[in-house]
């Protein structure tokens, strides 16, 4: 089922998320379904579950090509259970984001380049990837989602920051 997506502004954004403690529970399976059913019906590149208004530390994410982000590299479809992220490097890039929860608007966010991650998968089976470049963003991106996180209090300069359509045209009147 396509699920709502909370918007900015809405207080259960900002809130840190519960753990999963039942991975066999008929309700984890619903949630990941509806998860992965409204990430794709909205062109989404993940989803977290406090996104749409559940308290749990569940992420999903990944594409083969996708339309709001059409040079991005394929992220493998991942389910992302009470993930924890750490750090390869200290080195950041700087990448614009977009956001379901920020419909519209994209900002320049830095990020780490490479990270490790591991969590769970939908089996409750622990996993572990080191990733970088747009994936390593797309991972971070969604887990600060479980800590009450939004892209733009990650950005550092708001003059990179604004709404889709005027930027794409403040593109072509530079050209």
């Amino acid at each position: 089922m396509i699920r709502a997506v909370l918007r900015m502004g809405d207080p259960r954004l900002l809130q840190v998320a519960r753990p999963v403690t039942d991975f066999a529970s008929p309700a984890l399976r619903e949630l990941l379904g509806d998860m992965r059913e409204t990430m794709e019906h909205l062109d989404g590149a993940g989803l977290a579950a406090p996104q749409i208004g559940v308290d749990l530390r569940v992420v999903i994410f990944g594409f083969e090509s996708n339309p709001r982000y059409p040079e991005a590299a394929p992220v493998p479809l991942t389910v992302l259970i009470n993930p924890v992220i750490a750090p390869l490097t200290a080195e950041e890039e700087e990448g614009w984001e977009g956001c379901l929860s920020v419909p519209g608007l994209r900002g320049v966010v830095p990020r780490l380049k490479r990270v490790r991650y591991a969590g769970y998968d939908e089996r409750g089976q622990a996993f572990a990837r080191e990733v970088e470049g747009f994936h390593s963003r797309v991972v971070q991106h969604e887990c600060d989602h479980l800590d009450g996180i939004l892209y733009p209090m990650r950005m550092r300069d708001f003059r990179r920051f604004g709404f889709t359509d005027a930027l794409q045209l403040g593109a072509v009147a530079e050209e």
